[in-house]
This record gives C-alpha cells, sequence and structure tokens, in this order.
C-alpha cells in the first residue's frame, strides 16, 4: 500500500465504536439478512419449477442446501481473500457474483444449469458473510456483543419482510421473474461491502493483553507491536485446544439446529392444521427470534455478563435442545405457538452468541482464519443434518423421532461447550497469560501493570493481543482500578 494511500484510511482509535462503525453494522444486518434468508424463501418457487421442469420436491429441495452449503463451505476461500486483498473488494465483487448467479438462473432451461447458477449465488453470498463477521471484531470492541446480536437479527428480520415478498413476486411475475428481481436487490451488497472502510492501525503501539472472562488487562508499557506479513490462511487455530472444542461442539450442533425449521410447518400440517395457521408459525418464531437476538446482544454486552458469554452460549443450547424433546408433548395448535415462541428465543440467543464466543477465543489476527474453518465443518454438516432427518422421517414417518434426535444433538453441544470452558478454555489462556506477563517482565525495558474493573479479579483466563493506541490505555486506565 502506498504511503499517500494509507494516510487516507481512518485511524483505529477515531473510528473504533464511533459513527462509521454503525454505518458498517447496518451492512452486515443487510449481508446477514440476506446471505440467511434466500436459502428459505426460495423454497416460494418451488412449485413452479415443478410444474415447469417435471421435477420432484426432492430435486428443488437442492437448491436450499447448495445455498447453505457454499454460504458456509467457501469459508475459507473467503478467508485467504479477506486477508490477501481486505473485506471491501472481496465483498463488491462477491454481492455482484451473487446478483449475476440469480439473474443467468432466471434465463435457464434445465435443473443442472439452475443448480449450478444457485450454486454461484451462494458462493457470492459466503464472499459477503465472512467478511462481514471480520469487520464488526475490527470496529467494536466494548459493544461486539450487542453489533453481534443487532447484524445476527438481519436474517429474522428479513426474513419477515421478504416471505411475503416472495409470494407477490411468484403470483405476479413468476419464478423467472422473482429471480430476476432477487438478483436486482441483491446488488446492494455490492453498497454494503463499499461502506467496509479497512483500519489503518498507527505505527506508535502498544500489545494490550485482555482478558475477556476476567476482565484482566495486562500492558506491557514498552513492548512495540511488530508488524509481521500475516499467511494467507493462519492453520495455527487449530493448534488452540479451544478454537478445537469449539469447532467439536459447533459440528454437532448444527446437525440437529436447522431440522426444526425446515419442518415445523410440515409437522403443524400433518396433525390436522390449516396452512395459513401452520405458516404463521414462522412468523411467531422470526419475530421471537428478532427480539431475542437484540435481547442477548444488549444483554451480553454488560461488564458483568459478558466475562460469562461463553456459559450462556451453553446454556442456550442445552435450553434448545431441551425445547426440540419436549415436542413428544405437541398435541394442538397452541402447543405448537408455545414451542415456536421458546425455540424461537433460544434459537435467537444461541445465533447471536455463535460468533461472539469465537470471537473472545481468538485474537483478530487469527479470526479471519478462524471463522473460515467454523464455516467449512458447518458446510459439511449442514448437507448432512436436514437429508438425513427427511430419510428418518420418511422410514419412520414419525416427527417427534426427528425432533428428539435433533435436540439431543444440539443439548449435546451445549455439554461439550459448557465442560470445554470449564476445563480447558480457562486453563489454556490462564497459561497464555503468565507466559506473556513472564515474557514481559523478562525484557527488561518495562514493566506489567494488571488492572480490574469493578469486583473482577486479576486471574487472566482468555487472553487475546489486540493492538492499541495511547489514547486506547488512558480509556482503559480512567476505568480501571490499579491492584
Amino acid at each position: 500500500m502506498s504511503e499517500s494511500t494509507a494516510m487516507t484510511l481512518p485511524m483505529a482509535s477515531s473510528t473504533h465504536e464511533k459513527g462509521w462503525s454503525w454505518v458498517v453494522l447496518s451492512s452486515c444486518f443487510i449481508i446477514n439478512g440476506f446471505s440467511f434468508t434466500l436459502p428459505k424463501i426460495i423454497s416460494t418457487f418451488f412449485k413452479d419449477i415443478i410444474h415447469e421442469f417435471g421435477v420432484g420436491y426432492r430435486d428443488t429441495a437442492w437448491f436450499s442446501s447448495i445455498l447453505l452449503a457454499m454460504l458456509y463451505g467457501i469459508g475459507p476461500i473467503s478467508s485467504v481473500l479477506v486477508n490477501r486483498f481486505t473485506c471491501r473488494p472481496v465483498m463488491i465483487a462477491g454481492g455482484i457474483l451473487a446478483s449475476l448467479g440469480m439473474i443467468i438462473a432466471s434465463f435457464c432451461t434445465t435443473m443442472i444449469q439452475l443448480y449450478v447458477m444457485i450454486g454461484i449465488t451462494g458462493m457470492g453470498l459466503a464472499l459477503n458473510f465472512q467478511p462481514s463477521l471480520v469487520m464488526i471484531s475490527h470496529y467494536f470492541d466494548k459493544r461486539r456483543p450487542f453489533a453481534n446480536g443487532l447484524s445476527a437479527s438481519g436474517s429474522p428480520a428479513f426474513l419477515v419482510i421478504f416471505s411475503p415478498l416472495g409470494e407477490y413476486l411468484v403470483n405476479n411475475y413468476g419464478w423467472r421473474g422473482g429471480f430476476l428481481i432477487i438478483g436486482g436487490l441483491l446488488l446492494h451488497c455490492c453498497l454494503c461491502g463499499a461502506v467496509m472502510r479497512p483500519l489503518k492501525q498507527p505505527n506508535n503501539q502498544e500489545f494490550v493483553l485482555r482478558n475477556t472472562d476476567a476482565n484482566c488487562v495486562a500492558v506491557h508499557d514498552s513492548l512495540k507491536a511488530s508488524r509481521m506479513k500475516r499467511p494467507l490462511f493462519d492453520f495455527t487455530v487449530l493448534k488452540n485446544r479451544s478454537s478445537v472444542i469449539y469447532l467439536v461442539a459447533v459440528t454437532i450442533m448444527v446437525l440437529g439446529f436447522y431440522v426444526p425449521p425446515l419442518f415445523i410447518v410440515n409437522y403443524a400440517k400433518d396433525i390436522g392444521i390449516s396452512s395459513p395457521k401452520a405458516a404463521f408459525l414462522l412468523s411467531v418464531l422470526g419475530i421471537v427470534d428478532i427480539f431475542a437476538r437484540l435481547l442477548t446482544g444488549t444483554v451480553s454486552s454488560h461488564p458483568r455478563v459478558n466475562p460469562y458469554t461463553t456459559y450462556l452460549f451453553s446454556f442456550a443450547l442445552l435450553c434448545n435442545g431441551l425445547t426440540d424433546i419436549t415436542s413428544f408433548f405437541i398435541s394442538n395448535y397452541n402447543d405448537f405457538v408455545c414451542y415456536c415462541f421458546f425455540f424461537g428465543f433460544v434459537y435467537g440467543v444461541v445465533s447471536a452468541l455463535q460468533f461472539e464466543v469465537l470471537m473472545s477465543i481468538v485474537n483478530r489476527e487469527m479470526f479471519s482464519s478462524a471463522v473460515g474453518l467454523d464455516l467449512l465443518f458447518e458446510s459439511v454438516t449442514v448437507l448432512v443434518g436436514p437429508p438425513a432427518a427427511g430419510y428418518i422421517l420418511d422410514r419412520t414417518e414419525s416427527y417427534n423421532i426427528i425432533f428428539f434426535t435433533a435436540g439431543s444433538l444440539v443439548f449435546l453441544s451445549g455439554i461439550v461447550i459448557g465442560f470445554g470452558k470449564y476445563f480447558c478454555f480457562d486453563m489454556e489462556s490462564s497459561l497464555q497469560c503468565k507466559e506473556a506477563a513472564d515474557s514481559a517482565m523478562n525484557n527488561g525495558n518495562g514493566q506489567v501493570k494488571l488492572f480490574k474493573y469493578g469486583e473482577a479479579k486479576y486471574d487472566c483466563k482468555s487472553v487475546l493481543k489486540i493492538p492499541v493506541t495511547l489514547e486506547d490505555l488512558e480509556e482503559q486506565s480512567s476505568s480501571a482500578q490499579t491492584i
């Protein structure tokens, strides 16, 4: 990067959680909405496609699976591109790719052509979604849980809006016209990518070792940050035991996490509930989901709650699993509404905290690679989970079995995260904190200062390397008490 170009970039300290940060967050909200709503509303066009091509539901059902698999599976490639070119150009290219995929799909004459174009659309959405998570981690710190919750609420918000829009498009323009219009709407992803200004780190900066769980901050006053060339993909993420445990837990979770929303409407219809009432269940789930994500983001940003975010994530997974298991007791429409209310709430809590927990485990330099691996693992299980549930349903003709199986998997993932946090996350990061502090003390040119917030002790449990300026240190010192 040339010197003249670098001078035009905003300084990290001048824009951190200020005016432009909220513009970035608004764009992330839109990106999240498009990424997770399109795989759902595309089902609105299934009947027209089935009628025109003479295929069955199992053929059109692959559209949603391909979109989600590409959204998750392109994660590592997106990480490499972000590390090489930064987020802005990657997201703009992704928006163009997603739009072209849907526009060209509207002219397809075979199912194979449709599969390919839908895959290209999913690839474009992946090049928007993963960088949007990276930008949140760059622009937000203290309010990062709230930012993640608000960004994640884009998915249910767009679902509430686009569900009737999908019906309107298919009734007035058919599936081809609907695909063409959606392709035009996806160009908004380019505008969202354009506002993702990279932050210029100042030359005179120091390492801060921040304890995100016990709010412990160790500052080495004289240790300057050396700017090292980052690899295109940081595989050292796999050497972090906490990251590996997280990936295992989330992989188990995704096997059952997305199953209930896909089957709840048909479940209701099969016990005699009318189609309009059954469809309304998704609206109940979506509205509660929005509220839960916003509430979770706000609550988890509180200094007294933030250190326990991982435990809150684990508890939400346990509740989500138990909610699915209780589907055995559903017998009428009121039971379905209650189920969707509680499921929507815990579903929103889990969705709001999923990437926040990952951000608390790895540092900012590693986060792009970490989220790429996470999405890659999820791409495999998201392809396996729903089809496996459909296979079980065809063989057993029992929704209770697939809901029980899905709930058990999510419950198990909550146990893995909870025990991993208690036995591994704290132990590993405490050792990292001690090693970092010892290294700073042995340097001989400075001293380590330890601070505490409120009643939190100085026991370092989760350490992140975060380059900050002297202004940031003064702000932290003014709100902290020296031990």
